[in-house]
């Protein structure tokens, strides 16, 4: 599903009084769209939760992005997440024969 698309349902869901957060990888998309929360991640396409098997910095992001819904004081927050791509790429070497190959 696109950037846009989540966007548009996270309004709407959030028109029912349900809070949500998205986690993009598009920031300028996920800007112009105007989402109520957002965590951005400096990452390539497709890779919102970083590499496969690297279990501890997948729950990161699930974690900061719940920390989004109690922490955003107003609607349009995107905040970043500091974690530069080559440190994922690093880390996942380390985890598995998969991860050698990235």
């Amino acid at each position: 599903m696109c950037h846009q698309s989540v966007g548009l349902i996270q309004r709407a869901i959030e028109q029912q009084g349900i809070p949500t957060v998205s986690v993009t990888v598009a920031k300028d998309v996920t800007e112009s769209i105007k989402v109520p929360r957002a965590l951005f991640l400096p990452w390539p396409m497709g890779h919102h939760f970083g590499v496969p098997f690297h279990h501890e910095l997948q729950r990161r992001v699930i974690v900061e992005a719940l920390r989004l819904i109690e922490t955003a004081d107003r609607s349009g927050t995107i905040t970043d997440l500091p974690i530069k791509w080559a440190d994922v790429r690093r880390e996942a070497k380390t985890l598995t024969p998969q991860g050698r190959s990235l």
